[in-house]
């Protein structure tokens, strides 16, 4: 599989933008953390490791990796846009809490199977996808169940 900041230099190129060392940190500080994360946090733990970078800089890489298709936003809640790196990984798929914004992931291969099935329907070729649930967790009905209870 070709490298990720392969990927991301090639598309920079696509658009007449370089792959500048700041842009190439960011991008491993994703791939190092490998898991759904949120803008504010990932410059948080790239200056706590001494990297110098601006919260424009954050935003305007993360903008190019998603337009390159190598990750994709995952907004959870209304306050905070959630990220999550795509390209060449196993799908995250997630149950979400719209009360207590619990987050329960799960693998179903039967969803890798429908995705293959419709990109080879469409001549498409896959390269990842995200599948999210919003409902309301066991322990939030529970903590609505008692707030009911009490208030009769």
């Amino acid at each position: 599989m070709t490298p990720l900041c392969s990927i991301f230099r090639r598309y920079l190129k696509s658009q007449n933008l370089k792959y500048t060392p700041e842009r190439a940190d960011i991008l491993n500080a994703i791939i190092e953390r490998d898991e759904i994360f949120e803008a504010d946090e990932l410059m948080q733990i790239m200056r706590s490791q001494g990297h110098r970078v601006s919260k424009a800089t954050i935003y305007r890489t993360i903008k190019l990796l998603q337009d390159a298709g190598i990750i994709t936003g995952a907004l959870f809640d209304s306050k905070q846009s959630h990220y999550q790196l795509i390209y060449g990984r196993t799908p995250i798929d997630s149950m979400i809490c719209i009360k207590t914004g619990q987050i329960r992931h799960f693998n179903a291969p039967e969803l890798d199977a429908l995705r293959h099935r419709l990109c080879n329907e469409a001549g498409w070729s896959p390269v990842g996808h995200r599948f999210q649930i919003y409902g309301i967790s066991p322990e939030a009905q529970e903590a609505q169940d008692a707030k009911d209870a009490k208030s009769d």
